[in-house]
Protein backbone atom coordinates (compact mmCIF):
# COMPACT_ATOMS: atom_id res chain seq x y z
CA UNK A 1 0.00 0.00 0.00
CA UNK A 2 1.27 3.63 -0.73
CA UNK A 3 2.32 5.50 1.99
CA UNK A 4 -0.83 8.25 2.68
CA UNK A 5 1.15 11.91 3.04
CA UNK A 6 -1.38 12.73 5.81
CA UNK A 7 -0.57 8.81 7.84
CA UNK A 8 0.52 10.09 10.72
CA UNK A 9 -2.96 11.81 11.81
CA UNK A 10 -4.78 8.29 11.22
CA UNK A 11 -4.72 5.06 12.82
CA UNK A 12 -6.63 2.79 10.29
CA UNK A 13 -6.02 2.29 6.41
CA UNK A 14 -8.12 4.59 3.98
CA UNK A 15 -10.71 1.91 2.51
CA UNK A 16 -10.42 1.24 -1.05
CA UNK A 17 -13.48 2.37 -1.78
CA UNK A 18 -12.74 5.97 -0.70
CA UNK A 19 -9.61 5.40 -2.48
CA UNK A 20 -11.40 4.49 -5.94
CA UNK A 21 -14.19 7.33 -4.93
CA UNK A 22 -11.83 9.81 -4.28
CA UNK A 23 -8.99 9.50 -7.34
CA UNK A 24 -8.58 11.90 -9.79
CA UNK A 25 -5.29 9.92 -11.51
CA UNK A 26 -7.27 9.52 -14.75
CA UNK A 27 -8.39 12.80 -15.34
CA UNK A 28 -5.25 14.89 -14.00
CA UNK A 29 -2.31 12.13 -15.15
CA UNK A 30 -2.37 14.57 -18.81
CA UNK A 31 -0.67 17.38 -16.54
CA UNK A 32 2.41 15.63 -15.64
CA UNK A 33 4.75 18.24 -17.42
CA UNK A 34 3.51 21.03 -15.81
CA UNK A 35 3.50 19.12 -12.45
CA UNK A 36 7.21 18.52 -13.06
CA UNK A 37 7.91 21.81 -14.49
CA UNK A 38 6.33 23.51 -11.46
CA UNK A 39 8.21 21.58 -9.54
CA UNK A 40 12.03 21.36 -10.92
CA UNK A 41 11.67 25.56 -10.54
CA UNK A 42 9.80 25.03 -7.16
CA UNK A 43 13.35 23.14 -6.05
CA UNK A 44 15.45 26.03 -7.88
CA UNK A 45 13.68 29.11 -5.61
CA UNK A 46 14.10 26.56 -2.48
CA UNK A 47 18.12 26.32 -3.19
CA UNK A 48 18.00 30.21 -3.50
CA UNK A 49 16.12 30.49 0.15
CA UNK A 50 18.52 27.87 1.65
CA UNK A 51 16.02 25.15 2.19
CA UNK A 52 17.85 22.96 -0.42
CA UNK A 53 21.20 22.65 -1.36
CA UNK A 54 22.19 22.89 -5.17
CA UNK A 55 23.34 19.11 -4.80
CA UNK A 56 19.64 18.12 -3.56
CA UNK A 57 18.05 20.09 -6.19
CA UNK A 58 20.28 18.73 -8.89
CA UNK A 59 19.01 15.32 -7.65
CA UNK A 60 15.24 16.43 -7.33
CA UNK A 61 15.44 17.71 -10.68
CA UNK A 62 17.20 14.62 -12.42
CA UNK A 63 14.95 12.32 -10.78
CA UNK A 64 11.86 13.98 -12.09
CA UNK A 65 13.46 13.99 -15.45
CA UNK A 66 13.91 10.42 -15.49
CA UNK A 67 9.95 9.87 -14.26
CA UNK A 68 8.29 12.47 -16.95
CA UNK A 69 10.28 10.39 -19.52
CA UNK A 70 8.19 7.20 -18.05
CA UNK A 71 4.98 8.98 -18.29
CA UNK A 72 5.74 9.97 -21.68
CA UNK A 73 6.79 6.48 -22.57
CA UNK A 74 4.24 4.70 -21.14
CA UNK A 75 6.37 2.91 -18.21
CA UNK A 76 4.73 4.64 -15.73
CA UNK A 77 2.17 2.82 -13.23
CA UNK A 78 -0.83 3.93 -11.42
CA UNK A 79 -2.76 3.63 -8.12
CA UNK A 80 -5.87 4.42 -7.05
CA UNK A 81 -4.48 4.86 -3.74
CA UNK A 82 -1.90 7.83 -4.55
CA UNK A 83 -4.91 10.04 -5.73
CA UNK A 84 -3.51 12.54 -7.98
CA UNK A 85 -0.54 13.10 -10.48
CA UNK A 86 1.18 15.18 -8.04
CA UNK A 87 1.40 12.44 -5.29
CA UNK A 88 2.06 9.62 -8.07
CA UNK A 89 5.45 11.99 -9.04
CA UNK A 90 6.28 12.65 -5.47
CA UNK A 91 6.14 9.29 -4.42
CA UNK A 92 8.16 7.67 -7.85
CA UNK A 93 10.65 10.56 -6.81
CA UNK A 94 11.00 9.48 -2.96
CA UNK A 95 12.20 5.88 -4.48
CA UNK A 96 14.30 7.18 -7.56
CA UNK A 97 16.00 9.53 -4.42
CA UNK A 98 15.21 8.56 -0.97
CA UNK A 99 14.52 11.33 1.55
CA UNK A 100 15.66 14.33 -0.17
CA UNK A 101 12.44 14.07 -2.08
CA UNK A 102 10.48 14.69 1.27
CA UNK A 103 11.99 18.23 0.80
CA UNK A 104 10.61 19.26 -2.17
CA UNK A 105 7.10 19.85 -0.80
CA UNK A 106 8.25 22.39 1.85
CA UNK A 107 6.63 25.86 1.50
CA UNK A 108 3.77 24.64 -1.03
CA UNK A 109 0.69 22.41 -0.57
CA UNK A 110 -1.71 20.51 -3.25
CA UNK A 111 -3.67 23.41 -3.16
CA UNK A 112 -1.67 25.97 -4.51
CA UNK A 113 0.45 23.04 -6.52
CA UNK A 114 -2.59 22.14 -7.77
CA UNK A 115 -3.62 25.48 -9.08
CA UNK A 116 0.35 26.03 -10.66
CA UNK A 117 -0.78 22.88 -12.84
CA UNK A 118 -3.95 23.89 -14.29
CA UNK A 119 -2.56 27.51 -15.01
CA UNK A 120 0.63 26.19 -16.91
CA UNK A 121 -1.46 23.44 -18.58
CA UNK A 122 -4.38 25.97 -19.91
CA UNK A 123 -2.16 28.40 -20.67
CA UNK A 124 -0.85 26.75 -23.20
CA UNK A 125 -3.56 25.38 -24.69
CA UNK A 126 -4.96 28.98 -24.79
CA UNK A 127 -2.08 29.79 -26.96
CA UNK A 128 -2.67 26.70 -28.99
CA UNK A 129 -6.45 27.91 -29.48
CA UNK A 130 -5.52 31.49 -30.18
CA UNK A 131 -3.10 29.99 -33.11
CA UNK A 132 -5.68 28.06 -34.14
CA UNK A 133 -8.17 30.41 -34.52
CA UNK A 134 -5.44 32.94 -36.18
CA UNK A 135 -5.57 30.16 -38.95
CA UNK A 136 -9.10 29.71 -39.17
CA UNK A 137 -9.54 33.34 -39.80
CA UNK A 138 -6.84 33.29 -42.08
CA UNK A 139 -9.32 30.81 -43.87
CA UNK A 140 -12.41 32.81 -44.21
CA UNK A 141 -10.20 35.73 -45.41
CA UNK A 142 -8.81 33.36 -48.07
CA UNK A 143 -12.31 32.51 -49.00
CA UNK A 144 -13.56 35.70 -49.46
CA UNK A 145 -10.76 36.60 -52.09
CA UNK A 146 -11.35 33.93 -53.79
CA UNK A 147 -14.49 34.79 -54.45
CA UNK A 148 -15.00 38.48 -54.71
CA UNK A 149 -17.96 40.09 -56.29
CA UNK A 150 -20.36 36.85 -56.23
CA UNK A 151 -23.69 38.05 -54.95
CA UNK A 152 -25.70 36.16 -52.72
CA UNK A 153 -29.31 36.67 -50.49
CA UNK A 154 -28.72 37.92 -47.40
CA UNK A 155 -31.34 36.63 -45.07
CA UNK A 156 -33.40 38.34 -41.72
CA UNK A 157 -35.69 36.11 -39.97
CA UNK A 158 -34.45 33.28 -42.51
CA UNK A 159 -36.11 35.12 -45.08
CA UNK A 160 -34.65 36.78 -48.32
CA UNK A 161 -33.91 40.29 -47.58
CA UNK A 162 -31.52 42.23 -49.10
CA UNK A 163 -27.90 40.96 -51.80
CA UNK A 164 -24.91 40.96 -49.90
CA UNK A 165 -21.31 39.88 -51.37
CA UNK A 166 -20.73 35.89 -50.47
CA UNK A 167 -17.34 38.10 -49.61
CA UNK A 168 -18.80 39.95 -47.02
CA UNK A 169 -20.65 37.39 -45.37
CA UNK A 170 -17.44 35.28 -44.78
CA UNK A 171 -15.78 38.12 -43.51
CA UNK A 172 -18.21 38.46 -40.95
CA UNK A 173 -17.60 34.89 -39.70
CA UNK A 174 -13.71 36.87 -39.74
CA UNK A 175 -15.08 39.52 -37.39
CA UNK A 176 -16.88 36.83 -35.01
CA UNK A 177 -13.90 34.81 -34.79
CA UNK A 178 -11.62 37.73 -34.42
CA UNK A 179 -13.57 38.87 -30.82
CA UNK A 180 -12.98 35.41 -30.09
CA UNK A 181 -9.39 35.13 -30.23
CA UNK A 182 -9.44 38.59 -28.82
CA UNK A 183 -11.32 37.26 -25.84
CA UNK A 184 -9.08 33.75 -25.19
CA UNK A 185 -5.81 36.69 -25.31
CA UNK A 186 -7.76 38.89 -22.47
CA UNK A 187 -8.84 35.84 -20.81
CA UNK A 188 -5.14 34.72 -21.08
CA UNK A 189 -4.13 37.45 -18.35
CA UNK A 190 -5.89 35.94 -15.45
CA UNK A 191 -4.69 32.76 -16.27
CA UNK A 192 -1.35 33.36 -16.60
CA UNK A 193 -0.71 34.53 -12.37
CA UNK A 194 1.58 32.74 -10.56
CA UNK A 195 -0.35 30.83 -7.09
CA UNK A 196 2.65 28.65 -6.13
CA UNK A 197 3.61 30.50 -2.64
CA UNK A 198 0.41 30.68 -1.07
CA UNK A 199 0.35 26.76 0.36
CA UNK A 200 -2.76 25.50 1.84
CA UNK A 201 -4.55 29.13 2.13
CA UNK A 202 -2.16 31.30 4.50
CA UNK A 203 1.10 31.40 2.85
CA UNK A 204 3.92 30.42 4.53
CA UNK A 205 6.68 31.34 7.11
CA UNK A 206 9.93 29.91 5.00
CA UNK A 207 11.83 32.57 3.43
CA UNK A 208 10.08 31.88 -0.30
CA UNK A 209 10.99 33.79 -3.25
CA UNK A 210 7.71 33.80 -5.62
CA UNK A 211 9.10 36.73 -7.72
CA UNK A 212 12.13 34.06 -9.06
CA UNK A 213 9.59 31.52 -9.10
CA UNK A 214 7.16 33.57 -11.10
CA UNK A 215 10.47 34.55 -13.76
CA UNK A 216 11.35 30.90 -13.62
CA UNK A 217 7.85 29.40 -14.75
CA UNK A 218 7.41 32.80 -17.01
CA UNK A 219 4.43 34.31 -15.14
CA UNK A 220 4.13 38.07 -15.85
CA UNK A 221 2.83 38.44 -12.07
CA UNK A 222 2.16 37.26 -8.92
CA UNK A 223 -1.29 35.96 -7.17
CA UNK A 224 -1.94 38.98 -4.19
CA UNK A 225 -4.20 36.75 -1.80
CA UNK A 226 -3.30 33.64 -0.86
CA UNK A 227 -6.71 33.03 0.52
CA UNK A 228 -8.19 34.19 -2.79
CA UNK A 229 -5.22 31.93 -4.96
CA UNK A 230 -6.23 28.35 -3.83
CA UNK A 231 -10.08 29.00 -4.02
CA UNK A 232 -10.00 31.35 -7.46
CA UNK A 233 -11.52 29.26 -10.25
CA UNK A 234 -12.65 32.04 -11.99
CA UNK A 235 -10.14 31.37 -15.28
CA UNK A 236 -11.67 28.33 -15.97
CA UNK A 237 -15.20 30.13 -15.70
CA UNK A 238 -13.98 32.65 -17.85
CA UNK A 239 -11.98 30.34 -20.39
CA UNK A 240 -14.81 28.05 -20.62
CA UNK A 241 -17.20 31.34 -21.04
CA UNK A 242 -15.06 32.46 -23.95
CA UNK A 243 -14.98 28.93 -25.51
CA UNK A 244 -19.00 28.94 -25.30
CA UNK A 245 -19.23 32.15 -27.04
CA UNK A 246 -16.72 30.33 -29.48
CA UNK A 247 -18.79 27.46 -30.26
CA UNK A 248 -22.01 29.22 -30.85
CA UNK A 249 -20.08 30.79 -33.71
CA UNK A 250 -19.28 27.50 -35.03
CA UNK A 251 -22.60 26.47 -34.35
CA UNK A 252 -23.90 29.66 -36.26
CA UNK A 253 -21.83 28.86 -39.25
CA UNK A 254 -22.66 24.99 -39.07
CA UNK A 255 -26.33 25.98 -39.33
CA UNK A 256 -25.24 27.50 -42.55
CA UNK A 257 -23.57 25.44 -44.27
CA UNK A 258 -25.93 22.69 -43.08
CA UNK A 259 -28.60 24.56 -45.23
CA UNK A 260 -26.33 25.97 -47.83
CA UNK A 261 -25.70 22.23 -49.15
CA UNK A 262 -29.34 20.82 -48.85
CA UNK A 263 -30.94 21.03 -52.17
CA UNK A 264 -33.28 24.22 -51.61
CA UNK A 265 -30.52 25.71 -51.28
CA UNK A 266 -27.46 24.82 -53.28
CA UNK A 267 -25.25 27.63 -52.32
CA UNK A 268 -22.25 25.31 -51.90
CA UNK A 269 -21.62 21.61 -52.11
CA UNK A 270 -18.82 20.01 -48.99
CA UNK A 271 -15.91 17.68 -49.82
CA UNK A 272 -16.27 14.34 -49.83
CA UNK A 273 -13.77 14.01 -47.37
CA UNK A 274 -15.68 15.64 -45.43
CA UNK A 275 -18.94 14.49 -45.53
CA UNK A 276 -20.62 10.55 -45.03
CA UNK A 277 -23.04 8.99 -46.42
CA UNK A 278 -26.28 6.58 -45.49
CA UNK A 279 -26.71 2.81 -44.72
CA UNK A 280 -29.75 2.78 -46.60
CA UNK A 281 -30.09 5.88 -49.05
CA UNK A 282 -27.52 5.40 -51.89
CA UNK A 283 -27.82 9.32 -53.05
CA UNK A 284 -27.24 10.59 -49.65
CA UNK A 285 -24.69 13.09 -49.11
CA UNK A 286 -25.13 14.12 -45.31
CA UNK A 287 -23.00 17.28 -43.77
CA UNK A 288 -22.10 15.12 -40.57
CA UNK A 289 -19.07 17.71 -39.45
CA UNK A 290 -20.97 20.79 -39.12
CA UNK A 291 -23.81 18.67 -37.96
CA UNK A 292 -21.82 17.39 -34.80
CA UNK A 293 -20.44 20.66 -34.55
CA UNK A 294 -23.52 22.24 -33.78
CA UNK A 295 -24.25 18.86 -31.25
CA UNK A 296 -20.73 19.93 -29.64
CA UNK A 297 -21.88 23.34 -28.57
CA UNK A 298 -24.45 21.99 -26.06
CA UNK A 299 -21.40 19.93 -24.84
CA UNK A 300 -19.35 22.99 -23.75
CA UNK A 301 -21.76 24.91 -22.70
CA UNK A 302 -22.58 22.33 -20.08
CA UNK A 303 -19.00 22.31 -18.79
CA UNK A 304 -19.53 26.05 -18.15
CA UNK A 305 -22.60 25.24 -16.32
CA UNK A 306 -20.78 22.84 -14.63
CA UNK A 307 -17.97 24.77 -13.12
CA UNK A 308 -20.21 27.90 -12.31
CA UNK A 309 -22.55 25.38 -10.29
CA UNK A 310 -19.55 23.68 -8.81
CA UNK A 311 -18.19 26.76 -7.40
CA UNK A 312 -21.36 28.76 -6.57
CA UNK A 313 -21.53 27.85 -2.95
CA UNK A 314 -18.20 26.94 -1.80
CA UNK A 315 -16.75 29.04 1.09
CA UNK A 316 -13.36 29.91 1.53
CA UNK A 317 -10.37 28.82 0.80
CA UNK A 318 -10.07 25.38 -1.17
CA UNK A 319 -12.60 22.35 -0.89
CA UNK A 320 -12.33 18.83 -2.61
CA UNK A 321 -15.10 19.73 -4.71
CA UNK A 322 -12.60 21.28 -6.90
CA UNK A 323 -11.03 18.46 -8.18
CA UNK A 324 -14.14 18.72 -10.56
CA UNK A 325 -13.31 20.95 -12.12
CA UNK A 326 -10.46 19.27 -14.53
CA UNK A 327 -13.03 17.42 -16.41
CA UNK A 328 -15.46 19.94 -18.08
CA UNK A 329 -12.21 22.40 -18.28
CA UNK A 330 -10.26 19.78 -20.14
CA UNK A 331 -13.19 18.17 -22.19
CA UNK A 332 -14.08 21.77 -23.45
CA UNK A 333 -10.71 22.38 -24.47
CA UNK A 334 -10.25 19.69 -26.00
CA UNK A 335 -13.80 20.40 -27.98
CA UNK A 336 -13.18 23.18 -29.13
CA UNK A 337 -9.59 22.84 -30.16
CA UNK A 338 -11.04 19.62 -32.23
CA UNK A 339 -13.65 22.28 -33.61
CA UNK A 340 -10.88 24.82 -34.92
CA UNK A 341 -8.80 21.91 -36.15
CA UNK A 342 -11.67 20.17 -38.51
CA UNK A 343 -12.93 24.01 -39.79
CA UNK A 344 -9.31 24.77 -40.68
CA UNK A 345 -9.84 21.94 -42.56
CA UNK A 346 -12.86 21.75 -44.09
CA UNK A 347 -13.36 25.37 -45.12
CA UNK A 348 -10.79 25.56 -48.04
CA UNK A 349 -12.43 22.28 -49.54
CA UNK A 350 -15.84 23.40 -49.82
CA UNK A 351 -17.19 24.46 -53.42
CA UNK A 352 -19.06 27.70 -53.97
CA UNK A 353 -22.12 27.13 -56.24
CA UNK A 354 -21.55 31.02 -57.67
CA UNK A 355 -24.21 31.05 -60.20
CA UNK A 356 -27.09 29.35 -58.05
CA UNK A 357 -26.45 32.54 -55.33
CA UNK A 358 -26.56 35.14 -57.97
CA UNK A 359 -29.96 33.34 -59.51
CA UNK A 360 -31.12 33.35 -56.44
CA UNK A 361 -30.87 37.05 -55.63
CA UNK A 362 -33.44 37.87 -58.44
CA UNK A 363 -35.94 36.49 -56.71
CA UNK A 364 -37.87 37.06 -53.45
CA UNK A 365 -37.83 41.39 -53.96
CA UNK A 366 -34.49 41.86 -52.74
CA UNK A 367 -34.58 45.08 -54.64
CA UNK A 368 -37.44 46.40 -52.73
CA UNK A 369 -35.92 48.39 -50.35
CA UNK A 370 -33.49 49.73 -52.97
CA UNK A 371 -36.65 50.94 -55.09
CA UNK A 372 -37.67 53.04 -51.78
CA UNK A 373 -34.27 54.54 -51.45
CA UNK A 374 -34.25 55.17 -55.25
CA UNK A 375 -37.89 57.44 -54.32
CA UNK A 376 -36.22 58.69 -51.21
CA UNK A 377 -33.42 60.01 -53.91
CA UNK A 378 -35.66 61.58 -55.65
CA UNK A 379 -37.42 63.66 -52.76
CA UNK A 380 -40.20 61.28 -51.96
CA UNK A 381 -40.35 60.67 -47.62
CA UNK A 382 -38.97 57.07 -46.81
CA UNK A 383 -42.75 56.21 -45.27
CA UNK A 384 -44.42 57.25 -48.24
CA UNK A 385 -41.54 55.30 -50.47
CA UNK A 386 -42.36 52.33 -48.14
CA UNK A 387 -45.81 52.36 -49.12
CA UNK A 388 -45.27 52.83 -52.63
CA UNK A 389 -43.08 50.21 -53.38
CA UNK A 390 -45.23 48.00 -50.41
CA UNK A 391 -48.21 48.35 -53.32
CA UNK A 392 -46.13 48.15 -56.50
CA UNK A 393 -44.74 44.15 -54.41
CA UNK A 394 -48.33 43.09 -54.23
CA UNK A 395 -49.53 43.85 -57.62
CA UNK A 396 -46.16 42.05 -59.40
CA UNK A 397 -47.20 39.05 -56.36
CA UNK A 398 -50.60 39.27 -58.40
CA UNK A 399 -49.00 38.40 -61.94
CA UNK A 400 -46.65 36.20 -60.31
CA UNK A 401 -43.31 38.81 -61.50
CA UNK A 402 -40.51 40.43 -59.75
CA UNK A 403 -40.38 44.15 -59.47
CA UNK A 404 -37.91 44.21 -62.52
CA UNK A 405 -39.98 42.25 -64.58
CA UNK A 406 -42.64 44.39 -64.55
CA UNK A 407 -42.93 47.25 -67.55
CA UNK A 408 -41.49 50.92 -67.41
CA UNK A 409 -45.23 52.33 -67.80
CA UNK A 410 -46.67 49.87 -64.82
CA UNK A 411 -43.59 50.99 -62.31
CA UNK A 412 -44.46 55.00 -63.00
CA UNK A 413 -47.80 53.58 -62.47
CA UNK A 414 -47.04 53.56 -58.86
CA UNK A 415 -45.07 57.41 -58.66
CA UNK A 416 -44.04 59.69 -61.33
CA UNK A 417 -41.05 59.66 -59.70
CA UNK A 418 -40.07 56.73 -61.33
CA UNK A 419 -37.82 57.33 -64.58
CA UNK A 420 -35.76 54.94 -66.74
CA UNK A 421 -32.64 55.00 -64.25
CA UNK A 422 -34.60 52.55 -61.74
CA UNK A 423 -34.02 49.37 -63.49
CA UNK A 424 -30.21 50.14 -63.25
CA UNK A 425 -30.52 50.50 -59.73
CA UNK A 426 -32.59 47.25 -59.12
CA UNK A 427 -30.08 45.30 -60.62
CA UNK A 428 -28.27 43.31 -58.09
CA UNK A 429 -24.45 44.55 -58.74
CA UNK A 430 -25.69 48.21 -58.35
CA UNK A 431 -27.63 47.08 -55.13
CA UNK A 432 -24.35 45.61 -53.69
CA UNK A 433 -22.13 48.24 -54.83
CA UNK A 434 -24.29 51.25 -53.75
CA UNK A 435 -23.79 50.28 -50.11
CA UNK A 436 -20.52 52.04 -49.54
CA UNK A 437 -21.75 52.93 -45.93
CA UNK A 438 -18.66 52.00 -43.89
CA UNK A 439 -19.03 48.19 -42.89
CA UNK A 440 -21.22 47.85 -46.08
CA UNK A 441 -21.24 45.27 -48.63
CA UNK A 442 -19.82 47.12 -51.42
CA UNK A 443 -17.24 45.48 -52.88
CA UNK A 444 -15.04 48.23 -52.49
CA UNK A 445 -15.73 47.88 -48.72
CA UNK A 446 -15.02 44.26 -48.99
CA UNK A 447 -12.09 44.52 -50.28
CA UNK A 448 -11.26 47.10 -48.07
CA UNK A 449 -11.90 44.62 -45.34
CA UNK A 450 -10.21 42.27 -46.68
CA UNK A 451 -6.74 43.90 -47.19
CA UNK A 452 -6.71 45.33 -43.39
CA UNK A 453 -7.53 41.23 -42.18
CA UNK A 454 -4.82 40.00 -44.40
CA UNK A 455 -2.58 43.34 -42.87
CA UNK A 456 -3.54 42.46 -39.51
CA UNK A 457 -2.86 38.59 -39.31
CA UNK A 458 0.17 38.67 -40.56
CA UNK A 459 0.59 41.15 -37.72
CA UNK A 460 -0.31 39.29 -35.26
CA UNK A 461 2.65 36.46 -33.59
CA UNK A 462 1.09 32.97 -33.34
Amino acid sequence: MAEKLWDGRFDIPTDKSVERFTSSIATDSRMFREDIEGSIAHSRMLVAAGILSSEEADAIEKGLREIEKDIAEGRFVHDDSLEDIHMHIESALTEKIGDTARKLHTARSRNDQVALDVRLWLRRETEEIIAGLHALRRAFVDLAEAHMGVPMPGYTHLQRAQPVLFSHHMMAYYEMFTRDAERFKDALKRINVLPLGAAALAGTPHPIDREMTRRLLNFPMVSANSMDTVADRDFVAEFLSCASICMMHFSRISEELILWSSSEFAFIQLSDAFTTGSSIMPQKKNPDIPELVRGKTGRVYGHLMNILTLMKSLPMAYNRDMQEDKFPLFDGVDTLKSVVDIYIRMLPNMKVLSERMRTSCEKGFLNATDMADYLVEKGLPFRKCHSVVGKAVAYALSLGKELQDLSFEELKGFSDLVEDDLFEALSVESMINRRTSAGGTARENVQKAVDTAREVLAKEQV
